[in-house]
């Protein structure tokens, strides 16, 4: 009998490769809780031994984490794929069809910060559709509130940014 963690793994690997966008840390939570296949802590578990062996991708940006899955996670999954039921495929397929907005949203909007060795602050902020970039620019700001600012404005902001700088670009 294969112990539940592994399957939470497992189940979790399926998530990430079936969805078409990296998902957030609370998206993956999400999915557990809703269908009260386990608690928090334990996906949280399964999340950090995931990431310690190098199964799945963790990319932290100002107010979130992302995740992905890896070759090796793909590689995992392909061998034990079995281990889980058709009716776990079919929830992981409702649920990615069901918030496919909302992940694709997330994944389009990265914003995060850090301390240079100038002890100033650079902001990146990145703008993607379908996994690729249509803007990722860098900007280095003098504190952390504004940095932090930036972060916070740049979903809302993004489009325009584009629009701007694309029109001084090409005329």
């Amino acid at each position: 009998m294969t112990e539940p963690i592994t399957i939470y793994k497992l189940m979790i690997l399926a998530l990430l490769q079936r969805s078409e966008e990296p998902l957030l840390g609370t998206q993956i939570s999400d999915f557990f809780l809703d269908k009260n296949y386990t608690n928090y802590f334990t996906v949280q578990e399964a999340l950090h031994e995931l990431d310690e062996n190098a199964f799945i991708k963790k990319e932290p940006t100002y107010s979130n984490t992302h995740y992905s899955v890896t070759p090796a996670g793909e590689e995992t999954l392909a061998f034990f794929s079995d281990k889980l039921s058709a009716g776990i495929y079919e929830d992981i397929q409702e649920y990615l069809r069901a918030n496919h907005l909302a992940i694709r949203e997330t994944a389009a909007f990265l914003a995060n910060y850090y301390r240079t060795p100038g002890e100033q602050y650079a902001v990146r902020c990145q703008l993607k559709e379908r996994g690729s970039s249509r803007i990722d620019l860098t900007i280095t700001v003098p504190n952390r509130e504004i940095a932090q600012a930036i972060c916070d404005n740049w979903k809302e902001q993004s489009g325009d940014v584009y629009e701007y700088l694309m029109d001084l670009l090409i005329r």
